[in-house]
């Protein structure tokens, strides 16, 4: 249900603005793109649709594991159900969604035709820096299915420490912990063995 609601809320959010698109090429030496419309626009609610994923998570049946990078050292380790709340609770809190971001951030969308995807781009108004403690994200959506392929969230921790997170959609996510611009930590959770 959750599942539903989150495509819901993505197909009435391109659904507005489809009629209303302004086509401007823009051109970056590594990556082409096309603004896909200039007009503002109600923020992609990020934290909901990860708690939808997540839930999908425990009632799928399947068994994630997590494989652990630090140190040097790699560990591998099948998650229980009572583990998510934590391995996943940094990403969910504060709430991403248009209500408490509207005024500190900007959304930039444009179709990445390099990896052809429309790309929901977030970062502070005016680049100036904010308390929130995301700093930048970006929603990446399948433009033939209309559905989420990629999320990609920067959190600071403290001044000297950041979180990273690739969520894949229905396959994998991994968190990296950055600590003074070195890695400390990666680990990523797979619940879809297709790859």
């Amino acid at each position: 249900m959750i599942n539903r609601f989150s495509l819901g809320v993505l197909f009435f959010f391109l659904a507005c603005n489809y009629n209303k698109t302004k086509t401007v090429e823009v051109k970056t030496p590594s990556v082409s793109q096309v603004v896909i419309n200039d007009t503002p626009s109600n923020f992609f609610p990020v934290t909901s649709y990860l708690k939808g994923e997540i839930y999908r998570i425990k009632n799928g049946g399947i068994t994630p594991i997590k494989k652990t990078i630090a140190a040097g050292k790699m560990d591998s380790v099948y998650l229980k159900e009572d583990a998510f709340a934590n391995i996943f609770s940094a990403f969910l809190s504060p709430t991403i969604d248009t209500t408490n971001l509207k005024n500190i951030f900007t959304e930039k969308r444009f179709l990445d035709q390099t990896l052809n995807a429309f790309t929901f781009t977030y970062d502070p108004a005016n680049g100036k820096e904010n308390d929130f403690a995301f700093t930048h994200w970006d929603v990446y959506v399948d433009p033939e299915t209309n559905r989420v392929r990629r999320i990609y969230l920067t959190k600071k921790i403290d001044a000297d420490t950041q979180l990273l997170l690739t969520w894949q959609s229905g396959k994998w996510c991994k968190i990296i912990t950055v600590k003074k611009a070195s890695i400390i930590k990666e680990e990523k959770i797979s619940w879809s063995y297709e790859e």
